[in-house]
């Protein structure tokens, strides 16, 4: 995807708002490999999070470009550098593989070695086609399949929270545990979820009641952390990939699209799916390097069903018995609280 690599860490400024009749307010926009982010120039805070798969441009050909981050999507960007504007056109044009040349690997391999992998694949191991064309699919295009993923499971759970004060407080806590770098976009969900769960593309998915109990972030931080933790030690492409069966696994290797029919029904085994927990080992590590402590997030799973792991997660916490400083402002932490609400 040469075109994400030109582009990667792009900067320009913009004019965002986080609904229709908003106020606009200046915004820096940065551009990861998947992601789009915007944050107060003064303060450097992040406010919203964008997928660069979702992102809809509203008035094609017009100057300033408008764009929103999906289908009925409240929030605006309005972005006036012609550079940012054709980096976002190169993006969406490479993720959405408008022409997708058939026959030839995203990763550069010639048909006859897709052939040949298919070969071995569908006569002695159908996990090797599964596990290979995992590791070849680009960052913008996990992203493309974790949004369309997600979209299949909110039919089920309902739209993601997305009130107008808890979303940048959202991308804020998101950027104080993972860094400023290719953040993974939190989702919170109203109902239907049972445990936190993750998706190709840094797509982290939080129960409502999480974001609704507690006296501060930490729980969710923690739950957040521990998904990340979770995708690294497990591709969620696999688990995307068994559901879409060898004949789609075969076209998303071969021309670089997923079928459209090959996520239906995901979204009800992806929310009967048990949890994925990491060892408390890793996490402990994780926790630590992040100055997160693991209590809270082991008392959440307690009440989640997962007791015999949060006791583990418990005695293994690097903080316990110190008092760990806040992850968020209490403003913030009021208006995360509220996310699901406004």
């Amino acid at each position: 995807m040469t075109a994400l690599k030109k582009y990667a860490r792009l900067e320009s400024t913009g004019l965002w708002r986080d609904e229709a009749q908003g106020q606009r307010r200046e915004v820096i926009v940065r551009m990861g490999e998947a992601t789009l982010m915007m944050t107060d120039p003064r303060s450097e805070q992040v406010l919203s999070h964008w997928s660069l798969p979702a992102v809809m441009r509203l008035n094609p050909g017009a100057r300033p470009a408008l764009y929103a981050p999906g289908e009925d999507a409240a929030e605006e960007l309005e972005i006036a550098d012609d550079e940012m504007i054709a980096a976002l056109k190169a993006v969406q044009s490479a993720v959405r593989a408008a022409t997708p040349r058939p026959g030839r690997l995203r990763g550069g391999l010639t048909a006859g070695v897709t052939l040949a992998i298919l070969a071995v694949a569908v006569w002695v191991l159908p996990g090797v086609l599964v596990r290979h064309t995992a590791s070849v699919v680009p960052a913008a295009k996990r992203a493309e399949i974790g949004q369309r993923a997600l979209d299949d499971i909110t039919r089920l759970t309902g739209q993601p929270c997305d009130g107008a004060m808890g979303l940048p407080a959202l991308a804020r806590l998101s950027e104080r545990i993972f860094g400023a770098e290719d953040t993974p976009i939190l989702y919170i969900l109203p109902e239907g979820l049972s445990h936190p769960a993750h998706l190709p593309g840094g797509v982290i998915l939080l129960p409502r009641p999480l974001a609704e109990t507690g006296e501060d972030a930490q729980a969710l931080a923690g739950a957040a952390l521990a998904e990340g933790v979770a995708a690294e030690a497990a591709d969620p492409m696999l688990d995307i990939l068994d559901h879409a069966g060898l004949v789609g696994t075969f076209r998303l290797l071969t021309t670089g699209e997923l079928p459209p029919e090959a996520l239906d029904g995901y979204g009800e085994a992806f929310l009967r799916r048990e949890a994925a927990l990491p060892s408390a080992t890793a996490l402990a590590a994780a926790f630590e390097q992040a100055q997160i402590p693991m209590t809270p997030y082991a008392r959440a799973l307690e009440g989640m069903g997962l007791s015999a792991h949060a006791q583990a997660l418990e005695a293994a916490d690097p903080f316990k018995g110190l008092i760990p400083g806040p992850l968020l402002s209490d403003s913030d932490w009021v208006a995360l609280q509220s996310v699901c609400s406004g």
